[in-house]
């Protein structure tokens, strides 16, 4: 008998404790995606860009449906197709098509298209995403466009 109550003392004292232990916390949300989302050109090869005309900022946004990436050079409308790992955070996009229309801009636009089809990884931090080529300095920095 007294075997029997020291058992049931003990069962009861473990689930207690087990039932005082915090649940697991619901995964977070991958803040790393990088797709369906508007990008806005902020730098390149480390220093802010300077626009003639403000208001044809570059960005780019992938769309996983397709695997295409859209975007505006600042000048031209810009895509293709890209590639993407999510898990090593590798991505490569690969020559596309633009428009062919000349403006005050056009060098930050071939600056920028060069960055994407040269960056082979990105990486993330809060709304800000960076295209690097291997362990070189950042080719290209963006922020989220919430307003797209």
């Amino acid at each position: 008998m007294k075997n029997l109550l020291t058992y049931l003392s003990t069962l009861l004292l473990v689930a207690f404790l087990a039932s005082c232990m915090s649940k697991p916390s619901q995964p977070a949300q991958n803040t790393n995606d990088i797709t369906g989302k508007t990008w806005k050109l902020t730098e390149l090869n480390g220093q802010p860009i300077k626009l003639k005309n403000p208001n044809a900022n570059p960005y780019f946004k992938l769309n996983m449906a397709d695997m295409r990436y859209e975007g505006h050079g600042g000048c031209n409308g810009v895509g293709g197709t890209f590639e993407i790992k999510p898990d090593a955070m590798r991505i490569k996009f690969n020559q596309g098509m633009s428009t062919m229309i000349a403006c005050d801009d056009l060098d930050t636009e071939r600056a920028f298209v060069d960055a994407l089809l040269a960056s082979d990884n990105y990486s993330v931090n809060g709304n800000t995403l960076t295209l690097n080529k291997a362990r070189m300095a950042p080719l290209a920095k963006f922020v989220l466009d919430k307003a797209k």
